[in-house]
């Protein structure tokens, strides 16, 4: 599979729209090659650079969606609470809110994971408190593939 968004390049830096400091709008993403076994996809966005005194390697999450169908083919750039199709389901992000969560790194230049995995299986609805981590427990055995984009962002100072 391969992931890919029209706002950034693969390793470039992310718009500020798509960020707090701008209107926190969901990237567009599209991806092509999904498994012909596939029968449902989910993404997650997660920064591995956020800083945690207390958890010095936290990665931080901004995006929990599953159920994607998998026909479809892309996701347009959406508002804060992103358009999803109605039989995905959204979970938590860190900040404890349903949706996306654009980057807002409080210090340096983050990174920006946006994964998408293929499933071989219709996930069963985890809930509105569902994090990534009952995400990642109802995946796993059921990953066919995934495929990944990352950017960066830095806030102006």
């Amino acid at each position: 599979m391969e992931l890919s968004s029209t706002s950034f390049a693969p390793g470039g830096g992310i718009p500020a729209r798509h960020t707090c400091d701008g209107a926190d709008t969901s990237p567009p993403l599209a991806w092509t090659n999904v498994p012909r076994a596939a029968r449902s996809l989910a993404l997650i966005v997660d920064d591995p650079d956020a800083p945690d005194p207390a958890a010095p390697k936290r990665v931080w999450v901004h995006w929990v969606l599953y159920n994607i169908p998998p026909s479809m083919t892309a996701l347009a750039e959406g508002n804060p609470r992103s358009p999803v199709p109605d039989s995905a389901r959204e979970g938590l992000n860190d900040s404890g809110t349903a949706g996306y969560e654009g980057p807002c790194p409080p210090i340096g230049t983050h990174r920006y994971f946006h994964t998408l995995y293929a499933l071989d299986a219709v996930l069963p609805d985890l809930g509105p408190r569902a994090t990534r981590k009952d995400l990642d427990a109802a995946m796993a055995g059921h990953i066919l593939a995934s495929a990944q984009v990352m950017g960066k962002y830095a806030r102006a100072r």
